[in-house]
């Protein structure tokens, strides 16, 4: 007899709480800066994506409502359709010259644009070859396209070449993040291109968590690099992270960007972001081009807490991003490290499957330009305090 949709969902859920993998939303009052009021108690934030510190940056937040006294709240309509502002436009321009490529192309959110660019590029009959700690968007894009799947070891350009090599027919996409998510380590760009340039593949980096942090202006790990388009064809990063505001962007060669615009569903089917967001991602772009004192302060605490954590034996993984993973192992360990510190007013996630494999749950602890040294220091020391309570939990 088949179940009530009711018995089922209760039932996926007591499985999901027995495994320690439930998760809930906490509730952020006022701006999501680095120190946040999270369900009723304040505390220091050291799990969002704001490398720069831009998210409660003022200019963003004035521009965007003088740009919404102007325009608006919402764009009413798909970009194909009459939902293309001005704003877009000068906002699509703008990040084009930022990474260096002639054109590029906003979608409302970053899952939109890799699921959108790479189904819509790649079809029955192709190879994409990807990464295996890739982000789950660009794995969903890969199998909605219907072309044929290879995955190869984590950052390992040697089996990469192995796996390409075995794509003897149809068009090949070589797939990867630039600075993964979860783990904060970067692929082998240059040895990604050198191999799709002698295999014929489309190299398809998101630089997601590289945009604004690395390079000359913050254009980014590929930008680091000194990939062009004729290296990697097809750029992604969002807007959501250090440009301080949301969306996401793919850039390459007009035509490449134009093939995109007529194909991608997630795009085509979309209402157009917001024309007043579009403004204040214009002004975080801004921000983040001219935000050398922001880079240089991040990158001096991300050493210090990597010199502190090592010198405390902390298990940090190795990772110059303002990603910094902290490996626990199990579930409940994890969750365990999480609570403990959010006691002692510090705020980070405890990552379990499936977002990240079994064996390897964690903390992400992520350091911004928003945070001072003392605030550093201080999660160091909680840190150090919470470890023996929470291996004595373990072996309980």
């Amino acid at each position: 007899m088949t179940q009530t949709l009711a018995a089922h969902c209760r039932e996926r859920l007591a499985a999901v709480r027995a495994a320690e993998r439930f998760r809930r939303r906490r509730v952020i009052e006022g701006a999501h800066a680095p120190q946040v009021v999270a369900d009723g108690q304040r505390c220091v934030n050291f799990c969002s994506n704001d490398y720069l510190g831009l998210a409660a940056e003022p200019a963003l937040a004035q521009r965007m409502a003088r740009a919404g006294e102007r325009l608006g709240t919402g764009s009413a309509a798909s970009q194909l359709v009459t939902g293309h502002n001005v704003e877009h436009a000068a906002l699509e321009a703008e990040l084009a010259d930022w990474v260096g490529r002639e054109r590029a192309l906003v979608f409302s959110t970053g899952y939109a644009a890799n699921v959108g660019v790479v189904s819509a590029l790649m079809t029955g009959g192709d190879h994409i070859v990807a990464d295996a700690l890739n982000h789950a968007s660009l794995i969903d894009g890969a199998r909605l396209s219907g072309a044929s799947k290879h995955v190869y070891r984590h950052a390992d350009a040697v089996d990469a070449a192995d796996k390409l090599a075995a794509c003897d027919s149809g068009n090949r996409m070589l797939l990867t993040d630039s600075v993964f998510s979860m783990d904060g380590d970067t692929a082998p760009l240059c040895a990604l291109a050198e191999l799709a340039a002698v295999r014929g593949a489309w190299l398809t980096v998101d630089d997601a968590h590289g945009l604004g942090v690395f390079g000359a202006q913050g254009a980014g790990r590929v930008a680091e690099a000194g990939l062009g388009s004729d290296r990697v064809p097809l750029l992604l990063a969002t807007l959501g992270k250090s440009v301080g505001a949301a969306g996401a962007f793919v850039a390459g060669d007009d035509d490449v960007i134009e093939a995109i615009l007529q194909s991608a569903r997630s795009l085509i089917f979309s209402t157009a972001p917001p024309p007043a967001l579009a403004a204040a991602a214009r002004e975080g772009v801004a921000l983040a081009r001219a935000g050398d004192a922001r880079r240089r302060h991040l990158m001096a605490l991300i050493e210090r807490f990597r010199r502190g954590a090592l010198e405390l034996g902390l298990p940090v993984e190795p990772s110059d991003s303002p990603i910094q993973p902290l490996m626990l192992g199990d579930e409940a360990q994890a969750l365990a490290v999480s609570d403990a510190l959010l006691a002692r007013g510090f705020l980070v996630g405890a990552i379990r499957p499936p977002t990240v494999a079994p064996g390897t749950s964690r903390l992400r602890i992520t350091l911004t330009a928003g945070h001072d040294e003392a605030q550093v220091d201080a999660l160091l020391a909680a840190l150090a305090a919470v470890r023996p309570a929470a291996d004595s939990r373990r072996s309980a």
